[in-house]
């Protein structure tokens, strides 16, 4: 009965929704690169939807887009965090910074993968 009164409590989806909202107003404002990485879905995601043959096809393509976007904002909370705890060089914050950055390239490398392996199954 909790788990209902849990999917029912609107209040709580409605204030998720508006700290979603706000985090996507804080990466649009202040992250270069989710800027970058969201110019680059509304650029290939149509294209990714044009040349699936299928949903699968369909959404690897888009879907590996999103993905990039989903660490970059978990990359940028890493940072704000870091950088909340202070603006003093320590190594262990250049290494979570680092494996953010690791985190989003290897994101941004299974778009390359995912796209080439569809494309030439495609074509060749």
């Amino acid at each position: 009965m909790t788990l209902l009164k849990d999917l029912l409590n609107l209040g709580r989806i409605w204030r998720a929704a508006g700290y979603s909202a706000a985090g996507f107003r804080v990466a649009l404002k202040n992250e270069a690169a989710f800027r970058q990485e969201l110019a680059l879905l509304v650029m290939l995601a149509p294209l990714g939807l044009w040349l699936g043959r299928d949903g699968v096809e369909r959404s690897l393509l888009v879907g590996s887009l999103m993905l990039v976007l989903l660490v970059e904002l978990l990359n940028s909370a890493i940072e704000v965090v870091v950088n909340r705890i202070g603006q003093d060089r320590h190594e262990l914050s250049g290494q979570a910074k680092d494996l953010g950055s690791a985190a989003v390239f290897v994101a941004l490398f299974l778009v390359v993968v995912v796209w080439a392996l569809v494309l030439a199954d495609r074509y060749f």
